[in-house]
């Protein structure tokens, strides 16, 4: 289907879509989750094709600040406690209407996640909420479900489908996939649909669950609205000579961001005199130990850190920006990034990016779109700074390389797009 014109706004125009569709629903983690501006934006995108969203989250999330888009989403959100008497009577209608389902579907969370302490915990506690959901869906008659990442949320769906029969598909994304994999071929068996954020995702979901699945796993990648996030007009401070190189880093702050090493590379540029100034924007767990660093390193007076910013805010800082920097590593336990979305908004912005040789990440910034240093690899760090830092028409055609990409590949309402294809065709195939 075609998106209508009005979508290639920028997302804080209000006007009311025409409603072409049935609902369907979305379910994710946490909501609203400041740095999962994907899954907001989204579901916005979606609304403005004529597609209604009724939003599911699992958990509310406690966030002090809230991109303004996020407001009226939040307000027509279902959220639900762990327990409560109508989820005990949604539980109850199935397990007498349904029996044999009801209690097959829970046998299947117990034994599928048997061996995986967070899924199976996961699988106890969001089954009562998620069958109340499969009730609530039926009462608003929704022909889709979707989910947002392959771990509870996904559960969650399989769960509404076994016991409703409303098709659903979910999106993998990163640490949710690539960490455990606890019933991940049940939940791709059952999809109607299963996207991977990149062709690194979908290779492994396949290899993991066979190659009988590739027909329904497709990958659709992540978007940026690029009415938003555009180039700026005027040169930095930088670019005239009148003032230091400034790197921004966006993310929570925490070790599979690898805000550590560049903090290492920050410290040995300035040792070689180049004139480098880092700016963190988000919150996180990691902001004292990082703070800590700054100090031990001496480079304290050239790190700002601008905790939680919401997406205006960081338009604006992009704007100022000579270099984004997004230092993703593998961690201990296996966490690791599929495809920041930073990096697709830096971007757009015509910022020049340095992303790290890791999962999808090649597929954003590879062919000259972005440079691809090691992950922990300080020095490879540093030489990629160096190099833009260097070599002003590099840095031109990088940006203008970038832009190029996201227009074409990692462009919000293209993707939505395709995504809202995905959900028409689950509800056809399973109805």
């Amino acid at each position: 289907m075609a998106i209508a014109a009005a979508s290639q706004k920028p997302e804080t125009a209000h006007e009311e879509p025409v409603v072409t569709h049935a609902p369907v629903a979305y379910i994710m983690s946490r909501f609203p989750k400041l740095t999962e501006t994907f899954v907001l934006y989204e579901i916005i995108a979606a609304r403005r094709a004529g597609v209604p969203v009724e939003v599911y989250p699992l958990r509310r999330e406690k966030c002090e600040t809230m991109h303004n888009e996020a407001v009226p989403i939040v307000a027509q959100a279902h959220f639900t406690g762990w327990l409560s008497i109508a989820i005990l009577l949604a539980n109850l209608h199935y397990l007498l209407k349904m029996p044999g389902t009801y209690l097959g579907t829970w046998l299947t969370l117990i034994r599928a996640n048997f061996g995986s302490f967070r899924y199976l915990a996961g699988a106890i506690f969001y089954f009562p909420k998620s069958v109340w959901m499969a009730r609530d869906m039926k009462r608003r008659k929704v022909t889709h479900v979707h989910a947002h990442f392959c771990s509870h949320p996904a559960a969650s769906a399989y769960i509404i489908h076994r016991l409703t029969g409303i098709p659903y598909s979910f999106t993998a994304h990163g640490t949710d996939l690539h960490c455990d994999r606890h019933m991940l071929f049940e939940k791709v068996a059952d999809a109607s649909s299963v996207i991977g954020i990149s062709d690194y995702n979908r290779n492994l979901i396949l290899e993991e669950c066979g190659q009988q699945f590739s027909s329904k796993v497709h990958v659709i990648h992540c978007g940026v609205d690029t009415a938003k996030f555009l180039p700026r007009s005027t040169p930095s401070s930088f670019d005239l000579g009148s003032g230091p190189m400034v790197l921004l880093c966006i993310g929570t702050l925490h070790e599979v961001k690898g805000q550590t090493y560049l903090l290492q590379a920050c410290a040995q540029l300035r040792e070689m005199s180049f004139d480098v100034q880092c700016h963190f924007i988000g919150g996180g767990p990691d902001m004292e130990k990082l703070k800590t660093q700054c100090k031990e390193l001496g480079i304290e007076k050239h790190v700002v850190f601008w905790g939680p910013r919401t997406r205006d805010e960081i338009v604006k800082h992009l704007s100022t920006a000579d270099a984004l920097v997004a230092p993703s590593v593998l961690t201990k336990s296996g966490q690791r990034e599929g495809i920041p979305v930073v990096l697709m908004e830096a971007m757009a912005s015509g910022v020049p990016c340095i992303g790290s040789n890791l999962s999808g990440i090649p597929e954003l910034l590879g062919d000259n779109c972005g440079l691809l240093p090691n992950p922990r690899d300080v020095p490879s760090i540093v030489e990629s700074i160096k190099t833009l830092y260097r070599d002003v028409e590099l840095r031109r055609q990088i940006a203008a390389n970038g832009r190029a990409r996201v227009e074409k590949d990692f462009n919000l309402v293209k993707n939505a797009e395709s995504l809202i294809a995905e959900f028409q065709l689950g509800s056809i195939i399973k109805s």
